[in-house]
């Protein structure tokens, strides 16, 4: 494997912002290497994702690499010591934004896959790098799971080189309260449906969150809260909506979700509705992408069959890999919380390094996740 490539290509992709719903500069670049690594076929799906196949000697399963190519922004008025665009390299690391979330990973799938031996594979291997990941996780990469129907899935956010298991998934929740309005001078001739708000957020903390022993407690939390009309001149405000960020454990529901939350209030003298966030974003091919904002978690057993083959995939490559779980919520929310295929997450890098000023990957642990990638599918398509 040519490591000093694959820390260029990486510094290539991470020079070019890709926003989501702006990848397709860095899809182009993407493309442009699968070319050159001499991928069997290079194709972009109707949502713009990237997608290069290996095809091994003889038939077999399909194994699917996936990393998200899009990013967050960057924001304003928080300096970074140096150019987030820039992928300078300083103290053996790659700083910019992207490197940790997650295209030093999407590098090392590609580099990893261009690298196995063609004549010992029994089956192909898929590289995905997926667009809109960052807004809505698993829609996507639904499609390119419905084109190449993958028996096995590696999903490449950060693990700190850890074998990922199994993975929060996440749900956005509008509570609204309905008032009645008066003007300010005569509160009583109304209802204040921001004070009524108040007593709904307080029966939050009533709501006794499920806990699973390997992904730790389900979260949730207020992100924000607004009554209308605002700005509110001299007048009760009739309408008042707080979102909820929740973080979900395998096995939750909607309707366990909502239920909850209903139960919670049901004393109460408040006109509260509950319902889902509704996410609605445009893709750079034009696709108007639709979905309820609810992502469920996964998990499989630790002796499931391809748990143990990445497991001792990992270890022949020369890792020693420990067992855990994604806290934060990834498109493994999708083919494995949905579609239900075995998955696995590895990849360089923490959690805690996405989204931060100087994001940064450590080129170490670049070329180390390489290493794993490909023992993962060499130990599942031999």
């Amino acid at each position: 494997m040519n490591n000093q490539k694959m820390i260029k290509f990486t510094q290539d992709i991470v020079r070019i912002p890709s926003i989501s719903g702006e990848e397709e500069k860095v899809i182009n670049r993407i493309k442009e290497e699968m070319h050159s690594l001499n991928f069997d076929k290079v194709w972009k799906d109707a949502n713009g994702t990237a997608i290069g196949l290996i095809e091994g000697k003889e038939p077999g399963p399909t194994i699917l690499l996936d990393a998200h190519c899009d990013t967050v922004s960057i924001a304003p008025g928080v300096p970074w010591s140096y150019d987030p665009y820039g992928a300078e390299i300083v103290n053996d690391a790659i700083y910019g934004r992207g490197t940790a979330d997650m295209k030093g990973a999407l590098s090392a799938m590609i580099y990893a896959a261009a690298d196995v031996d063609r004549d010992q594979l029994k089956g192909r291997v898929a590289v995905s790098a997926t667009v809109l990941e960052e807004v809505l996780e698993g829609v996507t990469l639904k499609l390119v799971v419905e084109e190449l129907q993958p028996d096995f899935v590696v999903i490449g956010e950060a693990t700190e080189l850890k074998l990922n298991r199994g993975g929060r998934g996440r749900a956005e929740v509008h509570l609204e309260t309905i008032g009645k309005p008066a003007h300010s001078s005569s509160p009583h001739l109304g209802k204040n449906a921001a004070t009524d708000m108040v007593k709904v957020i307080q029966s939050m903390g009533d709501i006794e969150l499920p806990y699973n022993p390997l992904i730790g407690r389900a979260i949730m939390v207020l992100t924000d809260i607004i009554s209308e009309p605002y700005p509110g001149h001299s007048v009760i405000p009739s309408r008042c909506r707080v979102t909820y960020d929740r973080r979900l454990l395998p096995g939750e529901t909607v309707e366990e979700v909502t239920n909850a939350i209903r139960q919670a209030t049901d004393n109460s003298d408040v006109n509260l509705n509950i319902k889902l966030a509704q996410g609605e974003h445009e893709a750079f091919t034009g696709k108007i992408l639709r979905s309820e904002k609810f992502f469920p978690a996964w998990i499989f057993p630790e002796d499931h069959p391809f748990v143990m083959k990445a497991f001792n995939g990992l270890q022949s490559s020369g890792l020693e890999p420990k067992i855990g779980a994604y806290l934060f919520c990834t498109n493994g929310a999708y083919c494995a919380g949905v579609a239900g295929i075995p998955t696995v997450g590895f990849g360089p890098g923490a959690e805690g390094d996405a989204h931060t000023v100087d994001e940064h990957i450590q080129i170490k642990e670049l070329e180390e996740a390489a290493r794993g990638y490909k023992g993962i599918v060499e130990n599942t398509l031999r």
